[in-house]
């Protein structure tokens, strides 16, 4: 028997062992068993490197040891909110807020998320306002910082940001960064160094054993938030890079959603950071302080929710609230996202509300960040407009956010993408907004960025060229996987 004939029956043994793995052992759901298989049957070698990548199901093993970090602070809230809930003849104070309380139920139950009816929301769409405004607040702050971003830079704006991080160490003030590892790859802690000497702390989240390369390119941590003296929180779309102030020629203006919130939710807010930051700094934990979760200085009217999701998670709570955000739609559905792979859940519900007279608008970039996401999102709208849905293409620059209005009554902005990655394999967090002037105001946004944008028509979309046919056929097949 030669070499070949050897290597041909070794490669088809690994072949079917694989094939057994994800069939029987990972128990995937069955659009991205075929998938893999398909990979792993046209492409046997690379297949396997694929898998290994890609692949494999963490998700059913303990990723985090959370048995000795509660909820800081939250417990009586948690059950105490649910008893009113329960309680039939329990309204909130404001009808708009009612309207949804299934949703904030939902959101309770499964995901701890605690309404908090008393913030003040600013909204920021150009990363220059965002990062001015983002500078002049850690100048101002007493007490300390929390960072946490999935992408950072030591670029212009990655070191402006860390040189402003460093001067409120050194004048005391308690300053944490926390970093994906896979997002922030060409980051080291060498980055930091004066941050750390004058007192600062920095943590990775699932760090590579090697400089530069990390092989668990799924269940990456892609939460952004900021805490500044537990009276103030960023949560949204923009990372850290020069990219988000529109400098990156490929992309040019970079058109995204962020939200800085003041109130109550902060305290989920710090929650979910000292979470992380826990997970990922085995030496320096953070216990509960009240210095972390103090008397709120600002308050509002907004009602907002802070829901997190990931591979942790028994539900897929940002998607639900997706879900039970559609469903209830009476009037229109608004959403904002770079990446549109709906699983079909999504794609049913999208369905069903444009069909029964929805208004339904959906805004997409106009060019590809990710080559095989970007054609699968053009398959994807495809269906939605054959139901009367109305697609837009964002031309001026590339559009980020992460934003769906419904009714112009109820609105969520944070992290997650419409598509499987952010639903199943990411770690998010997103603000669920209970308040009409905001939810207005993001609307308002959506039909400006409509002047800006190219409205794709069904008959367009059904004489595009046989090559973009492909490209989407081909991606479409890989979706369950991207």
């Amino acid at each position: 028997m030669d070499i070949l004939t050897i290597f041909l029956a070794i490669l088809f043994l690994l072949n079917f062992v694989f094939a057994s793995i994800i069939i029987f052992i990972e128990r995937k759901d069955a659009t991205s068993t075929w998938a893999w298989l398909m990979v792993l049957y046209f492409i046997p070698l690379a297949g396997f490197i694929f898998y290994l990548i890609f692949g494999q199901n963490y998700s059913r093993k303990r990723l985090f040891d959370w048995d000795d970090i509660q909820k800081i602070g939250i417990e009586s809230q948690i059950s105490e909110q649910m008893n009113s809930i329960r309680d039939p003849n329990f309204t909130f104070k404001d009808p708009n807020v009612d309207e949804y309380r299934d949703l904030i139920f939902m959101q309770l139950t499964n995901n701890g998320a605690v309404l908090s009816k008393e913030n003040d929301i600013d909204i920021f769409i150009d990363g220059n306002e965002k990062f001015d405004t983002l500078l002049e607040d850690i100048e101002n702050a007493e007490d300390h910082i929390h960072l946490q971003s999935y992408i950072m830079r030591n670029d212009n704006l990655g070191q402006k940001i860390i040189s402003a991080l460093v001067k409120k160490a050194k004048e005391g003030v308690k300053v944490r960064v926390l970093y994906d590892d896979m997002g922030s790859r060409k980051l080291s802690r060498k980055d930091f160094r004066q941050l750390m000497d004058a007192g600062g702390e920095v943590g990775v989240f699932f760090p590579s054993a090697i400089p530069y390369i990390n092989l668990r390119l799924n269940f990456r941590n892609h939460r952004k938030l900021i805490i500044i003296d537990g009276h103030m929180g960023y949560i949204g779309g923009f990372n850290i890079g020069d990219e988000y102030l529109g400098l990156n020629e490929k992309f040019g203006y970079w058109r995204d959603t962020h939200l800085r919130i003041k109130g109550p939710a902060i305290d989920t807010m710090q929650t979910r950071f000292i979470l992380d930051w826990n997970q990922a700094s085995k030496s320096n934990y953070i216990k509960y302080e009240r210095r972390y979760f103090p008397t709120k200085k600002i308050r509002g009217d907004a009602a907002v929710q802070v829901v997190s999701s990931g591979p942790d998670s028994e539900w897929e709570q940002v998607k639900n609230g997706y879900l039970k955000m559609i469903a209830s739609a009476k009037e229109s559905i608004y959403i904002q996202t770079p990446y549109f792979i709906p699983d079909a859940s999504i794609l049913d519900t999208l369905r069903v509300a444009a069909l029964s007279g929805k208004d339904v608008r959906i805004m997409i970039p106009n060019k590809p960040d990710h080559m095989f996401v970007y054609w699968a999102t053009f398959s994807y709208i495809g269906e939605l407009l054959k139901t009367g849905a109305k697609v837009y293409i964002y031309d001026n620059g590339f559009i980020h956010a992460k934003t769906i209005v419904v009714d112009g009554k109820i609105s969520s902005v944070g992290t997650a993408n419409i598509d499987m990655r952010s639903f199943k394999l990411n770690f998010e967090v997103n603000a669920f907004i209970y308040h009409k002037p905001t939810s207005r105001r993001l609307k308002q946004i959506f039909q400006n960025d409509m002047e800006r944008s190219t409205e794709v028509t069904l008959r367009s979309y059904q004489h595009r060229p046989r090559r973009i046919r492909f490209k989407e056929s081909i991606s479409r097949l890989l979706s369950p996987i991207l």
